[in-house]
């Protein structure tokens, strides 16, 4: 991305006052209406449909191509990843692939550098300079089925996210209620986890695997997003279909294609060779020690010279 240009207006307000709009609505709606199980499984249904085709589609598949999968599918991801209202796959990917070649430099649309705001949602507020040239997803511009999502996402964002909320609300007695829980309420939660990812997830956590990027292992971060959290591995190793490598870290996503490609509706599944993934971390534990090594060598000789001269 070569530069920003003026504010996008739409979305400065959208993103600084869609939180405080979702929590005042449905409060409103819970305190008028009351508490109701169905508003809690529209929300946790529709977290859970639109998360997934972030992560497991717009993410994991079409950005890193760590799988295939059968096209239906890719369907389901392109739908109900419009309804993240996260912008097309295409433009997603363009941007995600970007801020893997450039990653903390100009040109990583969401520059940790530039301060954790503008990490998380800052980059958002400001049209492009240049129109977006799309040169990295040439792959996916020969894909009718992302350029027709390109083309609609909006409506059917809209439609899917909101008009899904609506009938799980109905199905419940409480069609606004699903509106408000699954749909707008569901939106910003969800948008605001993937931004965490470009943004806490560059500043909180540990560095196993390397310390070439400001790229960050993040437990509770994986429990919020459903599994983006281990960011360094995933630096370390983007065309690994798993974010989490080892068996117990929380990875819904991983489980999810794992799942997929025992009913065979996903294959070719990139795995990182274990003994790659044990000696990058070795290799990262030595050089981290390496300064604790060293300045126990430089103590222990002064302490010797210590006692050469008490012995003088």
């Amino acid at each position: 991305m070569a530069g920003q240009g003026q504010l996008n207006w739409g979305n400065v307000v959208f993103l600084l006052f869609s939180p405080l709009v979702a929590v005042v609505a449905v409060g409103l709606y819970a305190y008028n209406q009351g508490f109701h199980a169905g508003d809690l499984v529209c929300f946790s249904s529709m977290m859970l449909l639109t998360g997934l085709s972030i992560t497991a589609g717009y993410h994991r598949h079409y950005s890193h191509r760590t799988y295939d999968c059968h096209r239906g599918l890719q369907v389901f991801y392109l739908l109900f990843g419009a309804a993240a209202l996260q912008t097309s796959a295409l433009n997603w990917v363009s941007d995600h692939r970007n801020h893997h070649r450039f990653v903390d430099r100009d040109g990583d649309p969401y520059n940790s550098r530039k301060g954790f705001f503008w990490a998380h949602m800052g980059w958002i507020f400001y049209e492009d300079v240049t129109p977006r040239s799309l040169d990295n997803v040439s792959d996916l511009k020969r894909d009718p089925l992302v350029l027709a999502q390109h083309r609609f996402h909006f409506p059917l964002g809209l439609a899917v996210g909101f008009g899904l909320a609506y009938l799980i609300g109905l199905a419940f007695g409480r069609p606004w209620g699903g509106v408000l829980w699954g749909g707008l309420l569901r939106v910003v939660v969800a948008q605001h986890g993937t931004f965490l990812v470009n943004s806490a997830a560059h500043y909180v956590g540990r560095q196993p695997y390397s310390e070439a990027n400001s790229s960050r292992d993040n437990g509770w971060l994986a429990l919020l997003t459903l599994g983006e959290g281990h960011h360094n591995f995933h630096h370390a190793f983007p065309g690994d279909y798993r974010n989490g490598a080892r068996w117990y870290h929380w990875d819904p996503t991983k489980w999810w294609i794992r799942g997929l490609s025992a009913v065979g509706l996903a294959w070719g599944l990139n795995r990182t060779p274990a003994q790659l993934i044990t000696g990058t971390r070795a290799r990262m534990t030595a050089h981290k020690a390496a300064p604790v090594f060293e300045q126990e060598r430089r103590s222990g000789e002064h302490d010797d010279g210590e006692t050469a001269r008490a012995i003088d």
